[in-house]
């Protein structure tokens, strides 16, 4: 035998539950009737070049750190110089998408330059961080976790900088995400600088 046929028009039965309203779109989103396409939209849809910045990124000591951040910054339109006193590093580890130096001096730091330190542990530190110290940089810092004791400290008041000096090299660097691979500490690194470029703290959204 054949159920009961339901009545045409009536709702099946919900046990009592009101049942979900049918999704509405939100009207502010790009492409509904209340959306405003400005600038900022614009860019992030990719239909906008935004002007490029003028700042550079110098990487210090060649690093597979330094080759992510090298990639990375690119992506961004960032110039990146690549600096390593070791010419037989450059060659052995070639990083691509940048110019590279062989002395702080060849790369021409300027007020617009940010220097990265990719490696605390080489001997030449000191010498480079004096060096980059001694030119108007914009901001200057060095890779390395709070756990171990900060080795350019020492390097720098060895080479008779005072401790105000010293204190312009950033250290820790990068945002606190966790990072611990090279691909991910290049991310925090580079995602800290583009916050300090744009004047921005690099936290979280606040929740509304």
């Amino acid at each position: 035998m054949t159920g009961p046929v339901r009545p045409t028009g009536v709702m099946a039965d919900t046990g009592g539950m009101t049942p979900p309203a049918p999704h509405q779109p939100d009207q502010h989103a790009h492409g509904q009737p209340g959306h405003v396409h400005d600038e900022a939209c614009a860019a992030a849809h990719g239909e906008l070049a935004l002007p490029a910045d003028p700042r550079r990124l110098v990487l210090v000591f060649v690093s597979p750190v330094a080759q992510e951040m090298a990639a990375l910054a690119d992506r961004l339109g960032w110039p990146v110089t690549v600096v390593d006193p070791d010419p037989a590093r450059l060659d052995a580890e070639p990083v691509p998408y940048v110019r590279t130096a062989t002395s702080v001096a060849q790369a021409r730091l300027d007020a617009g330059c940010d220097v990265v330190v990719c490696d605390h542990e080489r001997p030449e530190l000191g010498d480079v961080l004096a060096e980059a110290l001694a030119a108007p940089t914009r901001w200057v810092g060095v890779m390395g976790s709070l756990r171990h004791t900060a080795p350019h400290v020492a390097a720098l008041r060895e080479r008779g900088l005072d401790d105000s000096r010293i204190a312009r090299v950033h250290r820790p660097i990068g945002l606190d995400i966790g990072s611990r691979t090279p691909p991910e500490i290049a991310i925090a690194t580079v995602a800290g600088l583009l916050a300090d470029r744009n004047g921005r703290p690099g936290g979280s959204f606040p929740t509304p």
